[in-house]
């Protein structure tokens, strides 16, 4: 893995040049949330990524070690991607972005209840979706 260039030697400086973006965040979501793992099902999101964004973002958490690329088990003409212990250890992170949205943003009512189940079993479910994740 080569070393990421950061602008500062300020944590919160240095965790937003991986991912800062739109993107990289949503990548892992529908990872961890959505049993996303090839290029074109992350196309297929509903926030519409572009393909050479999505393709630089793949890289990019790749090379910080988020993302690890594989074989896909059905086809060697996909690759499967897969967060790495590192990528998992941002589900806390999303967990708590999801839960102030849900207090403060409009939001749909679908992500609403997600939210208040999440709120409700916060550990429970961070446990659970950490425990898929990692038999992936």
């Amino acid at each position: 893995m080569k070393p990421l260039k950061v602008r500062s030697g300020c944590p919160l400086s240095s965790v937003l040049d991986i991912i800062g973006d739109k993107w990289s965040l949503l990548i892992v979501r529908d990872i961890l949330m959505n049993g996303k793992n090839t290029y074109n099902e992350f196309l297929r999101s509903k926030e519409r990524i572009a393909t050479n964004v999505l393709a630089d973002r793949l890289s990019l958490l790749e090379t910080t070690g988020i993302l690890a690329r594989e074989e896909h088990p059905e086809s060697k003409a996909k690759i499967f991607y897969r967060l790495t212990d590192k990528g998992i250890d941002l589900l806390p992170v999303l967990v708590e972005l999801i839960l102030w949205s849900n207090t403060h943003l409009p939001i749909d009512e679908a992500a609403r209840s997600y939210g208040e189940a999440l709120k409700r079993n916060k550990e429970a479910m961070i446990r659970q979706l950490m425990a898929a994740a990692r038999k992936q």
